[in-house]
């Protein structure tokens, strides 16, 4: 009896030592605001303070040698925005909840000048640059002078229209590298396409697509791998936009080709279905080459 009642203290003893070790943190407050300014909210938006991501960095890519590349193809990839699969890509068209859409990621850090931005009506190899300005012009931003109802001149501020960007225009080349038997593929630069809509005198819309500006994809990277995607099965659980360029997480088809006709585009010598017969036919052959480069 006395052995049993020795063991239920020492129990007792045990489970009160290991419920003062516990750290609790303290219940947090909707009223926990900043001693400065009354109406910034300080609290963590949820149970726990999100580290991964924002503390993120990319991994450095993997020096290549000329001499290791028996074979490459450069290509121009169309990423639709309107496909579901892309649609992380696009949302949210304002920020929210720590996140951001890709175009608001790359217009941010092009506005910090962090980030160059390049001429797209020059050619697609990052020579010309452009100033931010000329990046907010071409986003429908920017000031526009016009008249009033009593004909007098004014000036009217433009907002960049970020959500009109629907569309991206993919520069990567693939190649089969022979030290490590594989075929591999680096995306070179990223060009956003906007989508706009005007009415004409006579009350017809009509709707225009033009490409805005070239990005250097390495130079994008780290900016990328600090911003988390949306994850539609698992919100805790969320990647990085690098992660998902990466991991080739998006729908695309293949616009252009390196070819000896000044790299025309597949629309410019075909069109409709056969135009993407030919878009396929090349993403086929960039398959089959890499099983062709082995001899069984």
């Amino acid at each position: 009896m006395k052995k049993l009642l020795l063991l239920a203290v020492m129990v007792t003893i045990s489970a009160m030592v290991m419920a003062q070790s516990v750290t609790r943190e303290p219940a947090p407050s909707p009223r926990n605001v900043s001693a400065h300014d009354p109406n910034v909210f300080k609290g963590i938006d949820g149970p726990y303070e999100k580290q991964h991501i924002a503390s993120k960095k990319y991994i450095p890519y993997v020096h290549v040698r000329e001499a290791d590349v028996m074979w490459s193809k450069t290509v121009w990839r169309l990423i639709d925005l309107r496909e579901k699969i892309n649609l992380p890509l696009y949302y949210p068209t304002k920020p929210i909840d720590g996140r951001r859409s890709l175009m608001q990621v790359i217009f941010d850090a092009v506005k910090l000048g962090d980030l160059t931005a390049y001429d797209s009506g020059q050619d697609d190899e990052f020579a010309q640059r452009i100033p931010f300005e000329n990046v907010v012009a071409l986003l429908g931003g920017g000031t526009t002078e016009s008249t009033d109802e009593d004909g007098n001149p004014i000036t009217i501020d433009n907002e960049v229209r970020l959500d009109e960007v629907q569309r991206f225009l993919v520069k990567e080349v693939w190649w089969f590298d022979r030290k490590y038997g594989r075929m591999d593929v680096r995306i070179i630069g990223i060009c956003p396409i906007r989508e706009s809509a005007s009415t004409q005198d006579d009350g017809t819309v009509r709707y225009k697509s033009s490409l805005t500006f070239w990005v250097y994809y390495p130079e994008l990277r780290p900016f990328l791998s600090e911003q988390e995607v949306y994850n539609t099965r698992n919100d805790s659980q969320r990647q990085s936009f690098d992660d998902l360029m990466a991991q080739r997480r998006f729908a695309s088809y293949i616009y252009r080709e390196s070819n000896v006709y000044n790299n025309r585009a597949i629309v410019e010598y075909t069109s409709a279905l056969d135009a993407n017969l030919e878009s396929r036919r090349i993403h086929n052959e960039i398959f089959v080459k890499e099983h062709d480069m082995w001899e069984y």
